[in-house]
């Protein structure tokens, strides 16, 4: 049986973002500890950067616990200050649901544990550039290995069933 615990000192972190505006180191724990049906990860973003793009899912259901730093939470329309210990929802839905977390301090990370139900296929909309993505997690290899399908494209592109048959 995989070992139920990880201290999140002994994640290994991953590069992630455009190297522009979208900066963080990722530490993915889930499978690790023998997580089935939620996702879990260390998201470490830098000062005045941010890790994902806007965004709202269609299936899965998020959270995230703060902790160390400040920033802000984009849902939607509205912003809220965040800072260490606060504790926040992200439910799915459409664009009212959009959402965004950016490190607002000039000088400290800002570090948050993520949580999310692992719902496949899913659906994602990235509303400020247009983007449609879906996801859909397939039977592993033959080794082993998890495999994932994932298609962005831009939304109503799209062609007809029967184009090129």
């Amino acid at each position: 049986m995989t070992r139920p615990i990880i201290n999140i000192d002994s994640l290994e972190y991953m590069n992630w973002g455009n190297g522009k505006e979208y900066a963080a180191r990722l530490g993915f724990m889930g499978p690790k500890i023998g997580a089935q049906k939620l996702g879990y990860n260390v998201t470490i973003v830098p000062p005045g950067k941010r890790a994902f793009p806007m965004h709202n899912h269609h299936a899965n259901e998020e959270m995230f616990f703060v902790l160390e730093g400040v920033g802000e939470l984009r849902i939607g329309k509205e912003r809220y200050a965040i800072r260490k210990g606060d504790v926040i929802a992200c439910p799915p839905g459409g664009p009212e649901a959009a959402h965004q977390i950016v490190n607002t301090s000039p000088t400290d990370e800002l570090k948050y544990l993520s949580v999310s139900t692992m719902q496949s296929p899913e659906v994602v909309d990235y509303p400020n550039s247009g983007k449609l993505g879906v996801r859909v997690d397939l039977p592993p290899d033959a080794d082993g290995k998890p495999r994932v399908f994932r298609f962005i494209t831009k939304t109503g592109v799209s062609t007809d069933y029967w184009d090129g048959e």
